[in-house]
């Protein structure tokens, strides 16, 4: 199969088109012939290798384990392991995969749905992490409830795209703070306030949030305290800034420290890859109450060009690598 392989770690040009033979599949395990993969920041942060912690911890500490990037893919059942039964070869299927920048992806059966009818496999593709982690965020570590107000920190972004739509759904007032060409963006998705981060302080003292999503910022524990309510919550969704070694993370570890000593509930996401959550979003998702931003797709063969132009901080939303149907399969 074609496959984009990662030499090492580095910028973009650590990405190549090869040839490479197709996954093996486990017996709990789906091979997906895929159609479509999502890019998010993580796969930029395995591309690099930043930071360091992440290698420590079993990603790889001279290059990556995994010679295939990618996680998000969207495609069609090929093949079902002994074990599997949930899926039938044929199905069109969606989730997290090892490997999805390729013509085939393994997947557990655990991180794997149905896909929506209504969406398209590009479409698809780019929901499984960031509205996942988008769900985890919100509902399973925020607690959100009706009528609060939340803030989010990101909100132009791929998890913030969906945390905005799902935070409005779950009947919250939404503020969203991204920059100023992505206001408009922001305000389509729903958002009744958009604030402009380089004009407007949310930490000020003039609005105060019953939950904060921090969204890969990097404003100190100190200012998401002075926007938060006296007992509010705010979750700080990845990290970035800080350290080589620890990267963003650094602040992540320090909030549920501090947050024994105060009022506030300050709260790290450590995401999980859960097929039930894709279950969990799936009627939002086929009644056109959630939809996915995307901005635009490239090819397999562009993986690269699309890494710089995530990189370049300009995508509103999303961006899917459309893989065409192997002539072979």
């Amino acid at each position: 199969m074609q496959a984009i392989v990662q030499a090492g770690y580095g910028s973009s040009s650590v990405f190549g088109l090869a040839r490479i033979p197709r996954p093996v599949i486990a017996e709990n395990e789906v091979l997906v012939q895929v159609r479509a993969a999502g890019l998010d920041r993580g796969t930029w942060h395995m591309m690099v290798g930043r930071p360091y912690l992440l290698r420590v911890i079993g990603f790889g500490f001279r290059g990556p384990k995994n010679l295939v990037p990618g996680i998000d893919v969207a495609g069609t059942v090929a093949e079902v392991g002994s074990a599997v039964t949930r899926f039938a070869v044929g199905e069109p299927v969606y989730g997290m995969s090892r490997g999805s920048f390729a013509e085939y992806a393994a997947v557990s059966e655990t991180k794997l749905a149905q896909k929506p009818g209504d969406l398209s496999f590009e479409q698809a593709a780019v929901v499984p992490i960031s509205a996942g982690t988008a769900l985890q965020a919100l509902r399973d570590v925020g607690e959100l409830q009706a009528g609060q107000k939340v803030l989010i920190l990101g909100a132009s972004g791929g998890v913030g795209s969906f945390a905005v739509q799902l935070a409005k759904e779950l009947g919250a007032e939404v503020t969203g703070v991204c920059s100023t060409g992505k206001q408009d963006f922001v305000r389509s998705l729903g958002a009744d306030h958009v604030m402009d981060y380089t004009r407007e302080d949310f930490a000020d003292g003039s609005s105060h949030y019953d939950l904060i999503l921090d969204i890969a910022g990097n404003p100190t524990l100190a200012r998401l305290r002075r926007a938060l309510t006296p007992k509010g919550t705010a979750v700080i969704v990845g990290g970035e800034g800080g350290g080589d070694f620890t990267g963003g993370f650094g602040r992540n570890l320090r909030a549920p420290l501090l947050s024994r000593f105060v009022s506030q509930r300050l709260s790290m996401l450590a995401a999980k890859e859960r097929g039930s959550d894709l279950d969990r979003l799936a009627g939002y998702l086929q009644s056109g109450r959630i939809v996915p931003s995307l901005e635009r797709t490239f090819s397999l063969g562009e993986v690269p060009d699309a890494m710089r132009h995530l990189e370049a901080g300009e995508v509103r939303g999303k961006v899917a690598i459309t893989i065409a149907p192997d002539a072979e399969g």
